[in-house]
């Protein structure tokens, strides 16, 4: 018999994205004619701007196919530092500024850019599935921080304090949240900040949905708070959620220039240049009318509220009120441990969400794969219909639990 091919050690503990699996799940029913409403994917529903659009086209009747700068088109880099400038108040130039094939590629060139074997990443739980196994495929260790939801999901300072370790290199900020839809307010921001200058932790602000807040709260930046903060926040951003560009694949960094030229040297021996012809597109999304972003906002506004409000009708569901992203995280731990009518028991949420997709037809991501077990994701940027027919799916299927 062959030998068993031997892998990376580096991958034992490394599980696959839930949310991806979650989503693929759904697909593979609804390939094979099943009628599965998905709640999975955090993936706007509309069709990327017209304006966007036509910016490739011309690209490409200009032959634009070309290898570009590995750090991405200086005019897209200059686009980017100035919107960054505006939005976080402080000066960014663009060679300060990194373009990669999306915000969870930047990320991930940080973290190894970033970590030595051993080195911790503070993490406030629920967290975005992919930053525990980004931080331990570096080498790190994530050092997951524990929030509530009668904190409204964002972490205390306090808590943050006492996590701190001589091996801690950075603390991971994302407001709003992914899954929560959690908005830091500027007093919880503010207390964060103090934590960071007084530890001497490095800011990783992932603010890829920083553009979709809802109500009163407000997007508040950490990097805006003054010079010694803006010096020690990495920023991650992109245009797939604010503009519709999911499959583009652009994310970008801008942080202190020995990290973006870290990242630069591990772009360049990986995947080099973000795609050309994506990068045309940014460049128009960032430069060209923005009535768009607000068009979506008011739609994802709309149905937050929809969904929120059919969820809390089921009895025995709670959730919080989502400030900002598009997903709603209810907590359904009353269903954990409940009898199937087929006779089995649902011994944690993976197995309530398996059941769910299989049997209820609706397909929501398990808690669990985001550090909250017993809650579930639910991502309203799909139509009304959609999410009327897919929470009723829901109360239906739920109901009939023992």
């Amino acid at each position: 018999m062959p030998t068993p091919l031997k892998l990376a050690s580096r991958l034992d503990p490394i599980l696959p994205s839930i949310t991806l699996a979650v989503t693929a799940k759904a697909a593979r029913l609804k390939a094979e004619g099943i009628d599965v409403i998905s709640f999975g994917a955090g993936e706007p529903d509309f069709d990327t701007p017209d304006h966007i659009k036509e910016a490739a086209r011309k690209g490409l009747d200009r032959g634009v196919a070309k290898y570009t700068d590995v750090a991405g088109l200086l005019p897209l880099r200059k686009a980017i530092a100035t919107e960054l400038s505006r939005v976080h108040h402080t000066a960014i130039a663009p060679e300060e500024v990194l373009v990669s094939c999306g915000a969870k590629h930047s990320l991930y060139n940080l973290f190894i850019a970033l970590l030595d074997p051993g080195d911790e990443v503070i993490i406030p739980a629920p967290y975005w599935v992919s930053y525990p196994d980004m931080v331990r495929l570096a080498g790190g260790h994530p050092v997951i921080v524990e929030t509530s939801a009668a904190d409204d999901f964002a972490v205390r300072a306090d808590v943050v304090a006492s996590a701190v370790t001589p091996r801690t290199r950075a603390i991971v900020l994302n407001t709003p949240s992914n899954p929560t839809g959690a908005v830091y307010s500027r007093t919880q921001i503010e207390a964060l900040a103090k934590i960071a200058l007084e530890r001497d932790l490095l800011v990783i602000s992932d603010d890829i949905y920083r553009s979709l807040v809802y109500g009163d709260a407000q997007y508040v930046s950490i990097a805006a708070l003054g010079p010694e903060m803006a010096k020690r926040t990495v920023l991650i951003d992109g245009v797939s959620k604010t503009y519709a560009m999911t499959g583009w694949r652009i994310g970008y960094t801008a942080g202190p220039p020995a990290i973006i030229k870290a990242m630069n040297k591990i772009q360049g021996q990986s995947t080099s240049n973000a795609s050309h012809i994506a990068q045309v597109a940014t460049l128009a999304a960032l430069t060209g009318p923005q009535e768009c972003v607000e068009t979506m906002r008011r739609a994802f506004d709309e149905r937050r509220l929809e969904m929120l409000s059919l969820l809390r009708a089921i009895p025995g569901v709670t959730c919080r009120e989502p400030k900002g992203a598009f997903y709603c995280f209810p907590d359904f731990s009353a269903f954990v441990g409940k009898r199937t009518p087929e006779g089995s028991i649902l011994d944690d949420d993976v197995q309530l969400c398996d059941w769910l997709v299989e049997v209820g037809k609706v397909a929501v991501v398990p808690g669990s794969g985001f550090g909250a077990p017993g809650h579930v994701r639910l991502s309203y940027a799909c139509g009304m219909p959609q999410i009327r027919e897919g929470v009723a799916r829901l109360a239906q299927s739920v109901a009939r639990l023992s």
